[in-house]
C-alpha cells in the first residue's frame, strides 16, 4: 500500500461513518450526563434505572441485552446503583445462579426526579436534529445498532 491510498484527515472526518457516530454519542453523552448532573446521576446510569423501571425484577443477562451492553460493563455499572440504594438484587428463586434486579423505593423516587431533565435533554437533541424528525430518525438507528 503506498500513501496515495491513504484518505486525508479531512476526507475522513467527512467520511467515516463510525468516526462520526462515535464523536455524535460522546456529544449526546456528555448532554444528558450534564443534565442528569442535578439528581446525581449519569446518563447510563439513568438508562439502566429506566430499564429497570418494571413491575418485576428482571436478569442482569436480559437488562443486558436489552441496554446493548456486555455482561460484565453493566455489572460494573451496576455496583454504584446498588451502593446508593437505588437498585437491589435477588437470587432468582428457579435457579440461584441467576440474579434479579429491581428499583427499590429510593431508585424509583430518584427516576421521577430525573425524568422531567430526561425530558428536556430530549427536548435538546431532538431540536438538534431538525429539520428531521426523531421519528424518522430512531428506526435507523436502531437498524445500524442490530448489525
Amino acid at each position: 500500500m503506498s500513501y496515495n491510498d491513504l484518505i486525508p484527515v479531512e476526507q475522513m472526518t467527512a467520511q467515516c461513518f463510525c468516526l462520526n457516530t462515535q464523536r455524535t454519542a460522546r456529544a449526546v453523552a456528555r448532554l444528558y450526563d450534564a443534565t442528569m448532573r442535578p439528581v446525581g446521576l449519569t446518563s447510563g446510569q439513568f438508562s439502566i434505572l429506566a430499564a429497570l423501571n418494571q413491575q418485576k425484577p428482571v436478569s442482569i443477562g436480559a437488562l443486558a441485552d436489552g441496554l446493548g451492553l456486555e455482561r460484565t460493563t453493566l455489572t460494573r455499572n451496576l455496583a454504584p446503583l446498588e451502593a446508593a440504594g437505588l437498585i437491589q438484587s435477588e437470587a432468582d428463586d428457579g435457579d440461584r445462579r441467576v440474579r434479579r434486579l429491581s428499583l427499590t423505593v429510593l431508585g424509583r423516587e430518584r427516576l421521577a426526579l430525573a425524568m422531567p431533565l430526561w425530558r428536556r435533554a430530549q427536548q435538546e437533541a431532538t431540536a438538534a436534529l431538525a429539520p428531521h424528525p426523531w421519528t424518522t430518525i430512531q428506526p435507523a438507528l436502531s437498524r445500524l445498532g442490530s448489525i
